[in-house]
């Protein structure tokens, strides 16, 4: 059997110009007078954005306290020492004292801080029923295989929420008091808790069930807390719209971290007297110290911040674009010095030519 250019055989591709590789292409020829002034170029705009987001996070101010309890470093030694080996710890109580001799710029924010606490571990990553989380009942009741060994309570039932992220729910509480005049009284600081966690998360993502005759409580009946938990979900705030699978704090402590040392959102102070920062004075922080971190070696810090329009603090993105930019004038640079010499010996040989 003889080939035919004309036979289109099994194994034949159309004869069309997309098939056949004749579409018409553009093949750019980059010279030197091209080439440099990309790399050039490009330099000066990573270093411009660079000192932008460099100067812009120099500029947010944050202050902060580590009250892990480690001896000799604060009041909350006494706690750490109590809670030492015991799980769940004894409840227990500390404070923070400081002074502001200036305004602190508002809006301001207030931050946990964890270190050493590895949410990126892939066990402790999928330990989790996102089902469950979104209200299916059934989910409710048949835990997925990933929450174990906190699927089941010791008696057989169902945990709600399930797995290792939800039974190590942070479960300290601050609040913050402010003393307007030396030997004055101190007044409670208003914190804003609500919209703390991801639009997506809150309206999208988790869910509590359907209500049985109008009761959450009904709708989690037959159901178990976490282990290191002291009161089921549905009774982890007395505002309904803020308790069960939907509760802000909850939210935000199920959104795992990327790194061992991470943040996360506790509350913002935007009313009343402070809508504009906190003013100068003598402050007090009251910390109900409930959640161990000695035994892993980890720390807990408490940070207030404000931010700009880069966000929170963080001078690591500034320098990068820095260092990229910077690099790009060295290569352009060395591009330059190599075609200006090489560049001569060229020119001689085609005139020897």
């Amino acid at each position: 059997m003889t080939w035919s250019a004309t036979a289109r055989g099994a194994h034949q591709p159309d004869n069309t110009a997309f098939t056949q590789q004749r579409l018409p292409a553009w093949q750019p020829l980059l010279s030197a007078s091209i080439t440099l002034p990309l790399f050039f170029c490009a330099g000066l705009a990573f270093i411009g954005l660079g000192l932008g987001l460099y100067y812009s996070s120099n500029g947010i101010v944050e202050l902060e306290h580590d009250y892990t309890g480690d001896a000799g470093s604060s009041n909350c030694s006494v706690c750490a020492a109590e809670g030492q080996g015991r799980a769940p710890p004894p409840p227990c109580s500390c404070a923070w004292y400081f002074s502001l001799h200036e305004l602190f710029p508002g809006p301001v924010y207030l931050y946990y801080e964890l270190s050493s606490f590895y949410q990126n571990n892939r066990r402790y990553g999928v330990s989790r029923d996102d089902a469950q989380l979104s209200g299916l009942p059934s989910a409710l009741r048949q835990p997925a295989n990933e929450c174990a060994p906190y699927q089941r309570s010791a008696t057989g039932l169902p945990i709600a929420p399930c797995g290792a992220i939800a039974n190590s729910l942070f479960n300290d509480t601050f609040s913050l008091w402010h003393q307007h005049q030396p030997a004055g009284p101190y007044v409670e600081v208003p914190l804003d808790r609500a919209a703390i966690a991801w639009w997506t998360d809150y309206h999208v993502k988790f869910r509590n069930p359907p209500l049985v005759n109008g009761s959450l409580a009904l709708a989690f009946r037959g159901t178990a807390p976490p282990p290191n938990w002291p009161r089921p979900v549905y009774e982890l705030s007395a505002d309904p719209n803020n308790t069960g699978f939907v509760n802000q704090d909850f939210v935000v402590w199920m959104r795992t971290a990327a790194l061992p040392t991470f943040r996360k959102l506790y509350a913002r102070i935007r009313q009343g007297d402070y809508s504009a920062g906190l003013p100068r004075g003598a402050y007090r922080v009251n910390i109900s110290y409930n959640y161990p971190v000695r035994a892993f070696g980890g720390h807990k810090l408490l940070i207030f911040s404000n931010i700009s329009w880069m966000g929170g603090k963080n001078p690591f993105l500034g320098i990068a674009y820095l260092v990229v930019g910077a690099l790009c004038i060295l290569v352009g640079f060395a591009m330059l010095v190599v075609y200006i010499r090489y560049q001569d010996q060229t020119d001689d040989d085609d005139d020897d030519e």
